[in-house]
């Protein structure tokens, strides 16, 4: 059984099925949530007169909640249970999600995506976490990504949604979805998941995990695994934040951005899936370097070509759907860096990193706006956090090793 949880061993197979494909509509409405302001945003200009550059710091305030959740409450998960914070933190997003859509000023949107964020950042890792826990050991990293492929999902799902949504109730149906389903999901959580702390067959867990991450033998897969993370986010925040502004200026419309959006997502939740798949039966380490270095080669093709709405679409598809599968693919490496007894605290530290680099995603893509950097400009900036998580991956062969050193059951 070797890293299997008890918690697999007091579950029927069908409810542990249920339980992994409740944890993955969790993800999908992580996806959804996450892209419904981005989608909103070129729309409110019009409605309430708030330009899209004006959004900067609502979309990086949704992330400082999200790690500062992660880092702060999502731990407790690895002492006390999963399943009372992905509930509330469902429960919490559900009501500022809600909320949002009655919003009609910056300050409104950031009180209400920052609260956003924070349930999101509660219950998230704790998803993550769990999802390795009932996963068999041999398939971690693929059913992890599967499961997280709920997020490209929910991202695609939103832009093909958004043109009819918007046509037939508004912006603020935009906000109703991710709202009503994560009500649901909270209660049909609460009944399916199991209660009480994680056990495992590792170690006692440490009085202060935080601190034994940033310790070593830790410290160096902990640096590799969110260095990693908080480029690729910063990346995937940049691009799915402007995109929808972005490409009506290269002579996309409006609708069809939104929708290559959703195409992007799709993608990605398929490249996620073969990188993960790739993780667990080929090396770690080379998968990852190269799916960033494909990335930055699509990122420099696209600076160097005139806007072209078919060759865009084909590099977009490859760069941003490769930040998409890294987003996938680096959670689900962290369950062969680090042991159980540290994994969720590991995830919701790293996504507290993670969301540093994210914040300044959108904070950078405003600045690039502002500043009249064309749509070449603005793409080909992807490169660079792409090019520098490359050369961090070169670490992954060492942080592996500590692992197998330290815990070798």
């Amino acid at each position: 059984m070797g890293e299997l949880h008890e918690v697999q061993k007091g579950m029927s197979p069908s409810r542990r099925i249920l339980a992994l494909v409740l944890l993955t509509l969790v993800y999908f409405m992580d996806g959804y949530d996450l892209m419904v302001m981005a989608l909103a945003a070129p729309r409110l200009q019009g409605a309430l007169g708030l330009p899209p550059e004006a959004f900067s710091w609502v979309f990086s305030l949704l992330l400082v909640g999200m790690g500062i959740a992660g880092a702060v409450v999502a731990p407790l998960g690895d002492r006390f249970g999963r399943r009372t914070l992905i509930a509330a933190g469902c429960v919490l997003v559900s009501v500022a999600t809600l909320a949002t859509a009655s919003a009609t000023t910056i300050p409104e949107f950031i009180v209400w995506r920052t609260l956003t964020g924070i349930g999101l950042g509660t219950c998230l890792p704790n998803v993550t976490a769990l999802t390795a826990e009932l996963a068999p050991p041999r398939l971690k990293a693929t059913l992890m990504s599967v499961c997280s492929a709920g997020i490209p999902l929910g991202l695609a799902v939103a832009g093909y949604l958004t043109p009819p949504i918007v046509d037939t109730i508004g912006w603020q149906g935009l906000f109703f979805v991710p709202g009503i389903l994560a009500a649901l999901l909270a209660l049909a959580l609460w009944f399916v998941l199991p209660g009480g702390p994680p056990e495992t067959v590792d170690a006692k867990p440490a009085k202060v995990p935080q601190v034994e991450l940033v310790s070593r033998p830790w410290v160096l897969p902990f640096a590799v695994f969110a260095g990693a993370l908080a480029l690729n986010a910063l990346n995937l925040y940049l691009l799915n934040s402007w995109i929808p502004t972005v490409l009506p200026r290269a002579g996309f419309t409006m609708d069809s951005a939104a929708q290559l959006v959703g195409t992007l997502q799709l993608v990605g939740l398929a490249m996620g899936i073969a990188v993960s798949a790739l993780i667990d039966r080929w090396r770690a380490s080379a998968t990852m370097i190269l799916t960033f270095l494909v990335m930055v080669a699509c990122f420099a093709a696209i600076g160097l070509s005139p806007p072209d709405p078919d060759r865009w679409t084909v590099l977009l598809i490859v760069s941003v759907g490769g930040a998409s599968a890294a987003g996938m693919a680096l959670p689900a490496l962290a369950s062969y860096l680090f042991p159980p007894r540290l994994l969720g605290t590991a995830i919701g530290l790293g996504v507290f990193i993670g969301r540093v680099g994210a914040i300044g995603g959108p904070l950078i893509g405003g600045a690039l706006l502002t500043a009249g950097a064309t749509p070449n400009q603005f793409l080909a900036a992807g490169a660079v956090p792409a090019g520098i998580a490359m050369l961090i991956c070169l670490g992954l062969p060492a942080a592996l090793a500590v692992r197998k050193r330290e815990e070798p059951a």
